[in-house]
């Protein structure tokens, strides 16, 4: 994937609907220092309405270093990789570039 152009990460995390109050807190947590970081343009969490157990994350990024940098940063470290994964029973990511 080339460095250049804004990329939008999609991501789909499934857990037990018990923990999710823990995972919602966590992601405010991350929301708020990703947005921080000078190439995140965009961070948004939704919590599925029909599937208990459901987030769906939208993220932006000014391009592919940002989300580098955003991955390498110790509040994704422990947040996300440290405290959040354990929680997850299922987990998918994709990345998007928007086309003309």
């Amino acid at each position: 994937m080339s460095a250049g152009g804004p990329i939008v990460v999609v991501a789909r995390w499934r857990m037990a609907p018990e923990t999710v109050p823990e995972v919602l807190a966590l992601v405010a947590r991350l929301r708020e220092q990703s947005l921080a970081e000078p190439g995140c343009q965009g961070y948004e969490a939704f919590q599925s309405v029909g599937v208990p157990g459901e987030l769906l994350l939208l993220e932006r990024y000014a391009d592919h270093a940002a989300i580098e940098a955003h991955r390498a940063s110790a509040h994704y470290k422990e947040l996300v990789v440290q405290r959040i994964l354990p929680l997850l029973s299922g987990r998918q990511v994709e990345l998007l570039r928007q086309e003309a």
